[in-house]
C-alpha cells in the first residue's frame, strides 16, 4: 500500500505544482490557459488562496507530490462570500487510482470546516473522467454555456456543477 499523505500546500510546493499543471495547460482545453504558469506565479496563486482565508491542499504519494486541490471565490461582490469555485489537478501518473476523491473529498471538508455554503466547480466539456468525479462527490449540474472558450483552434463548452456543503 502507498504512503498517502494530504496537508496544506506552500510556496514552496509551486514548482512541483507547476510540473503537474503544465501538461494540462500544454495539451488539453481542461484549462483555459494558454501559457505555461511560472514557479514564481504559482507560488504567488499559492499565497493569494492561502491569503483569502481558503484552503490549498496537496496530495503526497510515498513522498511525491501527486495532485493539489484548492478553492477561490465565485465572485467579488459580498454577497457571494459563502460561494466558491474548486479546482483540482492530478498527475497524470496517479490518476484513476481514487486519488482524486480522497484529495476533493480533504477539499469538501475544509470548506465546511470554514462555514461556505456552496461548491462551484467549472469542467471543459466534454470531461466524462471529472464529471463523473464531480457527481460521485455529490454535485449536480447546474449550467452548462455552449462555445465559450477557443483554444487549439475548436470551440468549448463549459459545465457548471454545485455542491451544497
Amino acid at each position: 500500500m502507498p504512503s498517502i499523505h494530504l496537508r496544506c500546500a506552500s510556496p514552496a510546493d509551486a514548482a512541483p505544482i507547476c510540473a503537474i499543471y503544465h501538461p494540462y495547460v500544454a495539451n488539453t482545453a481542461i484549462t483555459f490557459e494558454e501559457e505555461a504558469v511560472t514557479t514564481p506565479d504559482m507560488a504567488q496563486r499559492i499565497a493569494d488562496v492561502h491569503g483569502a482565508g481558503l484552503p490549498w491542499l496537496v496530495l503526497e504519494v510515498d513522498g511525491k507530490l501527486a495532485g493539489y486541490a484548492y478553492a477561490t471565490r465565485w465572485r467579488v461582490r459580498p454577497a457571494y462570500r459563502h460561494s466558491v469555485e474548486s479546482t483540482i489537478y492530478l498527475d497524470a501518473a496517479f490518476t484513476g487510482r481514487g486519488l482524486g476523491r480522497v484529495l476533493y473529498g480533504a477539499l469538501l471538508d475544509e470548506l465546511g470546516k470554514r462555514g461556505l455554503h456552496m461548491v462551484i466547480g467549472g469542467i471543459a466539456l466534454p470531461n466524462d473522467s471529472s464529471v463523473g468525479l464531480h457527481e460521485a462527490l455529490g454535485f449536480r449540474k447546474a449550467a452548462h454555456f455552449t462555445e465559450v472558450g477557443l483554444k487549439f483552434g475548436r470551440w468549448i463548452d463549459v459545465g457548471y456543477w454545485e455542491r451544497k456543503l
